[in-house]
């Protein structure tokens, strides 16, 4: 059973920064795409950033250039570094997994694991 567990969120002043953390478990990490999603009050859950198993990328236009993901294989966890925050990147972070394909999954819907969020808050 996989488990995805998120760490790292908090209150920051715009213009800070923030590293999430997605400690995973239960499966073979080098067989999972995995990816780090948010969702803000009102709003649908987006994609943000997600990282394939050859190590490719791909992140939501409103992140490039501020956000980097990455994936330590040896402590199995997953990271979301987080420069140049803005208010509207205010939402709850979630770290998600899917067994690989050959197309990369980056919509909500085509990942089957979640963790259970971790509360991102930035002010201006």
């Amino acid at each position: 059973q996989a488990q995805l567990v998120e760490s790292g969120g908090g209150s920051v002043q715009a213009g800070g920064s923030l590293r999430l953390s997605c400690s995973a478990s239960g499966y073979s990490h080098s067989n999972y795409c995995m990816g780090w999603f948010r969702q803000a009050p009102g709003k649908e859950r987006e994609g943000v950033a997600i990282i394939d198993t050859d190590g490719s990328t791909t992140y939501a236009d409103s992140v490039k250039g501020r956000f980097t993901i990455s994936l330590d294989n040896a402590k199995n966890t997953l990271y979301l570094q987080m420069n140049s925050l803005k208010p509207e990147d205010t939402a709850m972070y979630y770290c998600a997994a899917e067994e690989a394909r050959a197309t990369m999954p980056t919509m909500p819907d085509q990942f089957g694991y979640w963790g259970q969020g971790t509360q991102v808050t930035v002010s201006s």
